[in-house]
Protein backbone atom coordinates (compact mmCIF):
# COMPACT_ATOMS: atom_id res chain seq x y z
CA UNK A 1 0.00 0.00 0.00
CA UNK A 2 1.41 3.36 -1.03
CA UNK A 3 1.37 5.54 2.08
CA UNK A 4 2.71 8.48 0.07
CA UNK A 5 -0.28 8.68 -2.22
CA UNK A 6 -1.58 12.25 -2.50
CA UNK A 7 -4.48 12.98 -0.18
CA UNK A 8 -7.55 14.78 -1.38
CA UNK A 9 -7.84 18.37 -0.04
CA UNK A 10 -10.36 18.94 2.76
CA UNK A 11 -13.75 20.16 1.62
CA UNK A 12 -14.00 23.94 1.66
CA UNK A 13 -16.12 25.71 4.23
CA UNK A 14 -19.62 26.51 3.13
CA UNK A 15 -19.92 30.15 2.07
CA UNK A 16 -22.99 30.43 4.27
CA UNK A 17 -20.95 29.46 7.35
CA UNK A 18 -18.18 31.90 6.47
CA UNK A 19 -20.63 34.70 5.81
CA UNK A 20 -22.48 34.00 9.05
CA UNK A 21 -19.26 33.98 11.05
CA UNK A 22 -18.13 37.26 9.49
CA UNK A 23 -21.52 38.79 10.19
CA UNK A 24 -21.07 37.79 13.83
CA UNK A 25 -17.65 39.44 13.86
CA UNK A 26 -19.16 42.61 12.36
CA UNK A 27 -21.86 42.70 15.05
CA UNK A 28 -19.36 41.99 17.85
CA UNK A 29 -16.97 44.71 16.70
CA UNK A 30 -19.87 47.15 16.27
CA UNK A 31 -21.11 46.49 19.83
CA UNK A 32 -17.57 46.92 21.18
CA UNK A 33 -17.21 50.20 19.27
CA UNK A 34 -20.53 51.42 20.69
CA UNK A 35 -19.38 50.62 24.24
CA UNK A 36 -16.13 52.52 23.67
CA UNK A 37 -17.87 55.70 22.47
CA UNK A 38 -20.80 55.44 24.89
CA UNK A 39 -19.39 58.01 27.39
CA UNK A 40 -19.40 60.58 24.57
CA UNK A 41 -22.71 59.75 22.90
CA UNK A 42 -24.21 63.10 23.90
CA UNK A 43 -21.18 64.97 22.54
CA UNK A 44 -21.37 62.96 19.31
CA UNK A 45 -25.10 63.66 18.99
CA UNK A 46 -24.67 67.41 19.36
CA UNK A 47 -21.63 67.36 17.09
CA UNK A 48 -23.74 65.76 14.36
CA UNK A 49 -26.54 68.25 15.00
CA UNK A 50 -24.14 71.21 14.78
CA UNK A 51 -22.67 69.87 11.53
CA UNK A 52 -26.12 69.37 9.99
CA UNK A 53 -27.37 72.80 11.02
CA UNK A 54 -24.25 74.70 9.96
CA UNK A 55 -23.57 72.71 6.78
CA UNK A 56 -25.21 75.41 4.59
CA UNK A 57 -23.02 78.05 6.27
CA UNK A 58 -19.93 75.94 5.58
CA UNK A 59 -20.90 75.51 1.94
CA UNK A 60 -21.38 79.27 1.50
CA UNK A 61 -17.98 79.97 3.06
CA UNK A 62 -16.38 77.25 0.94
CA UNK A 63 -17.89 78.80 -2.19
CA UNK A 64 -16.01 82.00 -1.35
CA UNK A 65 -12.71 80.16 -0.70
CA UNK A 66 -13.11 76.93 -2.72
CA UNK A 67 -9.55 75.67 -2.28
CA UNK A 68 -9.43 76.07 1.52
CA UNK A 69 -11.66 73.41 3.08
CA UNK A 70 -9.82 73.48 6.41
CA UNK A 71 -10.15 77.25 6.70
CA UNK A 72 -13.85 77.13 5.80
CA UNK A 73 -14.47 74.48 8.48
CA UNK A 74 -12.51 76.50 11.06
CA UNK A 75 -14.47 79.67 10.29
CA UNK A 76 -17.74 77.75 10.62
CA UNK A 77 -16.56 76.28 13.93
CA UNK A 78 -15.74 79.79 15.16
CA UNK A 79 -19.27 80.89 14.24
CA UNK A 80 -20.68 77.95 16.22
CA UNK A 81 -18.68 79.12 19.23
CA UNK A 82 -19.80 82.74 18.89
CA UNK A 83 -23.46 82.08 18.04
CA UNK A 84 -24.20 79.04 20.23
CA UNK A 85 -21.58 78.08 22.81
CA UNK A 86 -20.63 81.48 24.27
CA UNK A 87 -24.26 82.74 24.61
CA UNK A 88 -25.20 79.43 26.28
CA UNK A 89 -22.43 79.91 28.86
CA UNK A 90 -23.45 83.52 29.48
CA UNK A 91 -27.11 82.54 29.89
CA UNK A 92 -26.21 79.69 32.23
CA UNK A 93 -24.09 81.95 34.42
CA UNK A 94 -26.81 84.60 34.53
CA UNK A 95 -29.44 81.98 35.34
CA UNK A 96 -27.42 80.58 38.24
CA UNK A 97 -26.87 84.09 39.58
CA UNK A 98 -30.58 84.90 39.29
CA UNK A 99 -31.52 81.63 40.99
CA UNK A 100 -29.10 82.27 43.85
CA UNK A 101 -30.44 85.82 44.27
CA UNK A 102 -34.04 84.61 44.20
CA UNK A 103 -33.29 81.83 46.68
CA UNK A 104 -31.56 84.31 48.99
CA UNK A 105 -34.67 86.47 49.06
CA UNK A 106 -36.77 83.44 49.97
CA UNK A 107 -34.38 82.45 52.75
CA UNK A 108 -34.29 85.97 54.18
CA UNK A 109 -38.08 86.23 54.14
CA UNK A 110 -38.11 89.13 51.69
CA UNK A 111 -40.20 86.93 49.41
CA UNK A 112 -42.77 85.10 51.52
CA UNK A 113 -44.67 82.66 49.34
CA UNK A 114 -46.84 81.63 52.25
CA UNK A 115 -48.03 85.21 52.77
CA UNK A 116 -48.56 85.80 49.04
CA UNK A 117 -50.47 82.54 48.77
CA UNK A 118 -52.65 83.46 51.74
CA UNK A 119 -53.41 86.90 50.25
CA UNK A 120 -54.36 85.34 46.92
CA UNK A 121 -56.65 82.80 48.55
CA UNK A 122 -58.29 85.45 50.70
CA UNK A 123 -59.07 87.61 47.67
CA UNK A 124 -60.85 84.81 45.80
CA UNK A 125 -64.69 84.92 45.72
CA UNK A 126 -66.71 82.75 48.05
CA UNK A 127 -68.05 80.46 45.32
CA UNK A 128 -64.52 79.13 44.74
CA UNK A 129 -64.21 77.74 48.27
CA UNK A 130 -66.02 74.41 47.58
CA UNK A 131 -63.80 73.78 44.55
CA UNK A 132 -60.69 74.51 46.60
CA UNK A 133 -61.88 72.03 49.19
CA UNK A 134 -62.25 69.31 46.56
CA UNK A 135 -58.64 69.63 45.47
CA UNK A 136 -57.30 69.81 49.02
CA UNK A 137 -56.65 73.56 49.27
CA UNK A 138 -59.19 74.36 51.96
CA UNK A 139 -56.51 73.89 54.63
CA UNK A 140 -54.55 77.06 53.90
CA UNK A 141 -51.81 76.38 56.45
CA UNK A 142 -50.97 73.01 54.92
CA UNK A 143 -51.09 74.44 51.40
CA UNK A 144 -48.80 77.30 52.39
CA UNK A 145 -46.29 74.96 54.00
CA UNK A 146 -46.38 72.64 51.00
CA UNK A 147 -45.83 75.53 48.57
CA UNK A 148 -42.94 77.01 50.56
CA UNK A 149 -41.32 73.62 51.00
CA UNK A 150 -41.68 72.83 47.28
CA UNK A 151 -40.12 76.12 46.18
CA UNK A 152 -37.27 75.80 48.67
CA UNK A 153 -36.59 72.19 47.66
CA UNK A 154 -36.52 73.19 44.00
CA UNK A 155 -33.86 75.84 44.59
CA UNK A 156 -31.84 73.49 46.78
CA UNK A 157 -31.91 70.92 44.00
CA UNK A 158 -30.82 73.59 41.50
CA UNK A 159 -27.93 74.57 43.75
CA UNK A 160 -26.92 70.91 44.11
CA UNK A 161 -26.98 70.47 40.34
CA UNK A 162 -24.80 73.55 39.93
CA UNK A 163 -22.33 72.12 42.45
CA UNK A 164 -22.24 68.80 40.58
CA UNK A 165 -21.60 70.62 37.30
CA UNK A 166 -18.67 72.41 38.97
CA UNK A 167 -17.28 69.11 40.21
CA UNK A 168 -17.53 67.50 36.77
CA UNK A 169 -16.24 70.53 34.89
CA UNK A 170 -13.35 68.56 33.42
CA UNK A 171 -15.69 65.93 31.94
CA UNK A 172 -17.99 68.65 30.62
CA UNK A 173 -15.21 70.54 28.85
CA UNK A 174 -13.78 67.31 27.49
CA UNK A 175 -17.18 66.42 26.01
CA UNK A 176 -17.46 69.95 24.61
CA UNK A 177 -14.04 69.54 23.00
CA UNK A 178 -15.09 66.21 21.47
CA UNK A 179 -18.25 67.84 20.09
CA UNK A 180 -16.37 70.73 18.47
CA UNK A 181 -13.60 68.46 17.17
CA UNK A 182 -16.13 66.10 15.61
CA UNK A 183 -18.13 69.01 14.17
CA UNK A 184 -15.01 70.26 12.39
CA UNK A 185 -14.41 66.95 10.60
CA UNK A 186 -18.09 66.40 9.86
CA UNK A 187 -18.28 69.84 8.26
CA UNK A 188 -15.16 69.25 6.21
CA UNK A 189 -15.67 65.59 5.28
CA UNK A 190 -19.41 65.19 5.88
CA UNK A 191 -20.36 64.46 2.27
CA UNK A 192 -17.65 61.81 1.87
CA UNK A 193 -18.61 60.16 5.16
CA UNK A 194 -22.30 60.13 4.28
CA UNK A 195 -21.51 58.52 0.93
CA UNK A 196 -19.40 55.81 2.60
CA UNK A 197 -22.14 55.12 5.14
CA UNK A 198 -24.73 55.00 2.37
CA UNK A 199 -22.65 52.45 0.44
CA UNK A 200 -22.05 50.30 3.53
CA UNK A 201 -25.67 50.31 4.72
CA UNK A 202 -27.44 47.08 3.62
CA UNK A 203 -30.43 48.92 2.15
CA UNK A 204 -31.80 49.60 -1.28
CA UNK A 205 -30.87 52.99 -2.71
CA UNK A 206 -34.41 54.37 -2.43
CA UNK A 207 -34.78 53.21 1.19
CA UNK A 208 -31.37 54.55 2.14
CA UNK A 209 -32.04 57.94 0.58
CA UNK A 210 -35.46 58.24 2.22
CA UNK A 211 -34.12 57.45 5.70
CA UNK A 212 -31.14 59.80 5.41
CA UNK A 213 -33.34 62.58 4.08
CA UNK A 214 -35.87 62.09 6.88
CA UNK A 215 -33.09 62.07 9.50
CA UNK A 216 -31.68 65.39 8.26
CA UNK A 217 -35.16 66.94 7.97
CA UNK A 218 -36.19 66.03 11.50
CA UNK A 219 -32.89 67.26 12.99
CA UNK A 220 -33.34 70.62 11.31
CA UNK A 221 -37.05 70.71 12.17
CA UNK A 222 -36.41 69.89 15.82
CA UNK A 223 -33.69 72.49 16.24
CA UNK A 224 -34.95 75.26 13.97
CA UNK A 225 -38.63 74.70 14.60
CA UNK A 226 -38.43 73.96 18.34
CA UNK A 227 -35.25 75.37 19.88
CA UNK A 228 -35.40 78.67 17.97
CA UNK A 229 -39.11 79.07 18.75
CA UNK A 230 -38.38 78.22 22.40
CA UNK A 231 -35.68 80.90 22.55
CA UNK A 232 -37.97 83.51 21.01
CA UNK A 233 -40.92 82.65 23.24
CA UNK A 234 -38.77 82.58 26.35
CA UNK A 235 -37.19 85.92 25.42
CA UNK A 236 -40.55 87.60 24.82
CA UNK A 237 -42.00 86.09 27.99
CA UNK A 238 -39.02 87.23 30.05
CA UNK A 239 -39.29 90.78 28.68
CA UNK A 240 -43.03 90.86 29.51
CA UNK A 241 -42.43 89.59 33.04
CA UNK A 242 -39.61 92.12 33.54
CA UNK A 243 -41.77 94.99 32.22
CA UNK A 244 -44.57 94.01 34.61
CA UNK A 245 -42.15 93.99 37.55
CA UNK A 246 -42.56 90.26 38.26
CA UNK A 247 -39.70 88.88 40.36
CA UNK A 248 -37.30 86.41 38.72
CA UNK A 249 -38.02 87.31 35.10
CA UNK A 250 -34.98 85.36 33.82
CA UNK A 251 -36.06 82.21 35.63
CA UNK A 252 -39.59 82.51 34.23
CA UNK A 253 -38.15 83.11 30.75
CA UNK A 254 -36.07 79.94 30.89
CA UNK A 255 -39.04 77.95 32.17
CA UNK A 256 -41.25 79.25 29.35
CA UNK A 257 -38.57 78.40 26.80
CA UNK A 258 -38.28 74.87 28.22
CA UNK A 259 -42.04 74.22 28.32
CA UNK A 260 -42.53 75.63 24.82
CA UNK A 261 -40.76 72.49 23.56
CA UNK A 262 -43.84 70.49 24.57
CA UNK A 263 -46.79 70.77 22.16
CA UNK A 264 -50.25 71.25 23.72
CA UNK A 265 -48.57 72.45 26.92
CA UNK A 266 -46.29 75.26 25.89
CA UNK A 267 -45.56 78.49 27.71
CA UNK A 268 -49.11 78.69 29.07
CA UNK A 269 -48.14 76.33 31.89
CA UNK A 270 -46.01 79.20 33.24
CA UNK A 271 -47.82 82.44 32.45
CA UNK A 272 -51.40 81.24 33.08
CA UNK A 273 -50.85 80.45 36.81
CA UNK A 274 -48.98 83.75 37.20
CA UNK A 275 -51.87 85.61 35.54
CA UNK A 276 -54.36 83.87 37.85
CA UNK A 277 -52.26 84.87 40.83
CA UNK A 278 -52.15 88.50 39.64
CA UNK A 279 -55.95 88.51 39.22
CA UNK A 280 -56.44 86.99 42.67
CA UNK A 281 -54.03 89.42 44.35
CA UNK A 282 -55.73 92.47 42.87
CA UNK A 283 -53.19 93.36 40.16
CA UNK A 284 -55.92 93.37 37.51
CA UNK A 285 -54.18 95.45 34.85
CA UNK A 286 -50.96 93.45 35.12
CA UNK A 287 -52.96 90.25 34.76
CA UNK A 288 -54.80 91.59 31.71
CA UNK A 289 -51.54 92.68 30.06
CA UNK A 290 -49.94 89.29 30.80
CA UNK A 291 -52.90 87.37 29.36
CA UNK A 292 -52.99 89.59 26.26
CA UNK A 293 -49.26 89.16 25.66
CA UNK A 294 -49.45 85.44 26.37
CA UNK A 295 -52.26 84.83 23.90
CA UNK A 296 -51.55 87.40 21.19
CA UNK A 297 -47.73 87.49 21.18
CA UNK A 298 -46.13 84.53 22.98
CA UNK A 299 -48.76 82.05 21.81
CA UNK A 300 -48.71 83.26 18.21
CA UNK A 301 -44.92 82.94 17.84
CA UNK A 302 -45.23 79.18 17.35
CA UNK A 303 -47.94 79.51 14.70
CA UNK A 304 -46.03 82.18 12.77
CA UNK A 305 -42.36 81.21 13.16
CA UNK A 306 -42.46 77.42 12.96
CA UNK A 307 -43.95 77.18 9.43
CA UNK A 308 -41.41 79.75 8.21
CA UNK A 309 -38.43 77.94 9.75
CA UNK A 310 -39.51 74.36 9.03
CA UNK A 311 -42.36 74.24 6.53
CA UNK A 312 -45.68 72.57 7.09
CA UNK A 313 -44.93 69.45 5.05
CA UNK A 314 -42.07 68.30 7.29
CA UNK A 315 -43.87 68.53 10.62
CA UNK A 316 -44.54 65.45 12.73
CA UNK A 317 -48.01 65.41 14.34
CA UNK A 318 -48.01 67.38 17.58
CA UNK A 319 -49.28 64.47 19.67
CA UNK A 320 -46.40 62.29 18.41
CA UNK A 321 -43.88 65.05 19.21
CA UNK A 322 -45.33 65.47 22.71
CA UNK A 323 -45.24 61.76 23.58
CA UNK A 324 -41.81 61.09 22.07
CA UNK A 325 -40.27 64.22 23.59
CA UNK A 326 -41.48 63.29 27.07
CA UNK A 327 -40.38 59.69 26.56
CA UNK A 328 -37.02 60.81 25.20
CA UNK A 329 -36.42 63.08 28.20
CA UNK A 330 -37.35 60.22 30.54
CA UNK A 331 -34.88 57.84 28.87
CA UNK A 332 -32.05 60.11 27.73
CA UNK A 333 -32.34 63.27 29.83
CA UNK A 334 -31.97 66.61 28.06
CA UNK A 335 -30.71 64.88 24.89
CA UNK A 336 -34.12 63.21 24.60
CA UNK A 337 -35.51 66.52 23.32
CA UNK A 338 -33.83 65.64 20.03
CA UNK A 339 -33.55 61.85 20.24
CA UNK A 340 -37.27 61.28 20.88
CA UNK A 341 -38.59 63.14 17.80
CA UNK A 342 -35.77 61.71 15.64
CA UNK A 343 -36.76 58.15 16.56
CA UNK A 344 -40.41 59.03 15.90
CA UNK A 345 -39.56 60.46 12.47
CA UNK A 346 -37.47 57.43 11.52
CA UNK A 347 -40.27 55.15 12.75
CA UNK A 348 -42.81 56.95 10.55
CA UNK A 349 -40.43 57.01 7.56
CA UNK A 350 -39.61 53.31 7.92
CA UNK A 351 -43.25 52.27 7.99
CA UNK A 352 -44.04 54.58 5.05
CA UNK A 353 -41.30 52.89 3.03
CA UNK A 354 -42.54 49.45 4.07
CA UNK A 355 -46.11 50.38 3.10
CA UNK A 356 -44.98 51.59 -0.33
CA UNK A 357 -43.04 48.36 -0.85
CA UNK A 358 -46.09 46.25 0.00
CA UNK A 359 -48.32 48.32 -2.29
CA UNK A 360 -45.79 48.03 -5.11
CA UNK A 361 -45.55 44.27 -4.59
CA UNK A 362 -49.35 43.99 -4.64
CA UNK A 363 -49.55 45.93 -7.90
CA UNK A 364 -46.82 43.74 -9.45
CA UNK A 365 -48.65 40.55 -8.43
CA UNK A 366 -51.94 41.90 -9.71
Amino acid sequence: MDTHAPQSPPPPFSPKIEDGFFLGVVLLVSVAFFLVIQPFLAAILWGVIAAILFAPVYRNILAAIPTHQNAAALITLFLILVIVIVPAFVLGAALLQEAAHFYGKIQSGEIDFARLFSQAMASLPEWTRPYLGRIGLSNFDAAQAMLTKGITSSFRMLAAQAFQIGQSAFSFFMALGVMLYLSYFLLRDGEKLSQRIAVAAPLRASQRQALIQQFVIVIRATIKGSIVVAIVQGLIGGIVFWALGIEGALLWAVLMGAFSLLPAVGTAIVWVPVAIFLFASGAIWKAIVLVACGVLIIGMVDNVLRPILVGRDTRIPDYVVLITTLGGIELFGFNGIVIGPVIAALFIATWNIFTRMRLAAGVAEG
